[in-house]
């Protein structure tokens, strides 16, 4: 086996001497690649909301529903030990079920924004991870999260218990898959990173990330059927990657070596909700270069999110795409919170920005390498955002909505202390609500 794994490599170096690599791809010329990339397209135009707005508003409706009669604009500081309290719509659907571990896949009912419909797993199997290490990248242990990964069938994947992964190589991930870190306290740390490439269907809930590394590549086995030559990943937390319908939840990050959470090339019908994000420079990068006018399709939401302490930029960077940003409790940054080029569509609605003592970090947007004369015409809206300590946000362009005028605004900003209430991983026991 070692000698066969040796013969690969070398075909492998001397084919790259040959061959380029594709640009902005951690993966080298490989027709299985190729083919995934040109599927993954079909499904990304599938999934493409040509009225966006829509999908804006239906979140907004969900959340005034959930929050009907509630008035309380007050931040719970101090560790919450009551009964189970549903704080947002995403959790309403599933949070305040005693057999939440019995219930497991109702979680897959719940996605909203552009990533509604989301199912992971759903229609899968469950597989218990029981081991924690990471030592075969070609030909992984049974019971392994990498195992589990690059299986064929949708599987929901769980934990036996608490437990620390340390990744070798980046983690790659097949279609239809829900981690779910329910039950136990896992952390995925001091290793290499989670690579969602040219895949579908993808939830990743509960899990502590941090602390990722830039990792050498070499062989990767990325599903049963293949594996290939990977080359050096960056360090980011997630890497989402030519993927659609991606829904990562209730999520803690911080302190990896590029950035924590990457949505490019083509990716959309991605949900970033309930998550925690702190200590860390660039969090969040949505299309990775301005001469891939592919991202024209990426729609991303990011709802109901805690961006904490030591956050300096970047939550998101957004180029080409439509985001909506909604209900986000921006608590701290040393530079910026949202920035983008390349004409982005960026709707704030119902955000909380606390912004830095520093006087000349006041601003909440930044326009990277552009001219007003030419940034003036992007749709960067505020609306229902509350904004402390100085905070402002420089909008432009139109206003961006196709539906029709009822009556029903975002909930404004002075809700973000409840909605992001419990923002981050969630302590499950079984037979309690969590």
């Amino acid at each position: 086996m070692e000698a066969n794994k040796f013969c690969l490599l070398f075909f492998y170096v001397i084919y790259l001497a040959i061959f380029p690599t594709l640009e902005g791809n951690k993966t080298h010329v490989d027709p299985t690649w190729e083919e995934r990339s040109q599927e993954a397209k079909k499904v990304a135009l599938k999934a493409y909301q040509p009225n966006p707005e829509e999908v804006t508003f239906d979140l907004n409706e969900h959340v005034n529903e959930a929050l009907n009669g509630t008035n309380s604009t007050r931040r719970g500081l101090r560790k919450y030990k009551g009964p189970c309290m549903i704080t947002n719509p995403i959790d309403q659907c599933w949070r305040c079920d005693p057999n939440w571990a019995k219930n497991r896949k109702k979680l897959a009912n719940c996605a909203l924004g552009f990533g509604r419909g989301t199912t992971g797993g759903k229609d899968g199997k469950f597989y218990v991870v029981t081991d924690s290490s990471d030592n075969d990248m070609v030909n992984p242990k049974p019971g392994t999260l990498r195992h589990a990964v690059i299986q064929k069938e949708p599987l929901w994947i769980t934990f036996a218990r608490s437990m620390r992964i340390k990744l070798k190589a980046e983690l790659m991930l097949t279609d239809n898959k829900t981690i779910d870190a329910r039950g136990a306290n896992v952390h995925i740390s001091h290793g290499a990173q989670i690579t969602i490439q040219y895949v579908s269907n993808i939830i990743i809930h509960g899990l502590h990330i941090h602390d990722i590394k830039r990792a050498s590549g070499g062989l990767i086995r990325d599903s049963l059927s293949h594996f290939g030559l990977r080359s050096t990943s960056d360090g980011d937390g997630i890497v989402v990657y030519g993927s659609t319908n991606i829904w990562l939840d209730h999520l803690s990050m911080t302190r990896c070596s590029d950035g924590l959470i990457d949505v490019i090339q083509g990716s959309t019908a991605v949900t970033i909700s309930n998550s925690h994000f702190a200590n860390h420079n660039d969090v969040m990068l949505f299309g990775a270069s301005g001469s891939f006018s592919g991202d024209k399709i990426m729609q991303v939401t990011v709802a109901f999110n805690h961006f904490g302490k030591g956050l300096v930029q970047r939550m998101p960077r957004c180029r080409w795409g439509f985001f909506h940003i909604v209900n986000n409790d921006y608590t701290h940054w040393l530079m910026y919170a949202i920035g983008g080029s390349h004409q982005p569509t960026i709707i704030s609605e119902g955000n909380r920005f606390i912004a830095p003592p520093n006087p000349f970090a006041k601003e909440v947007t930044k326009r990277d390498y552009t001219p007003k004369s030419v940034w003036k015409t992007w749709n960067w809206r505020s609306e229902g955002d509350l904004m402390m300590n100085g905070a402002f946000f420089v909008e432009s362009g139109n206003k961006v909505s196709n539906i029709p005028d009822t009556g029903l605004k975002p909930k404004p900003g002075t809700f973000v202390s409840t909605l992001t209430r419990f923002a981050g991983p969630i302590k499950c026991i079984p037979n309690k609500a969590c």
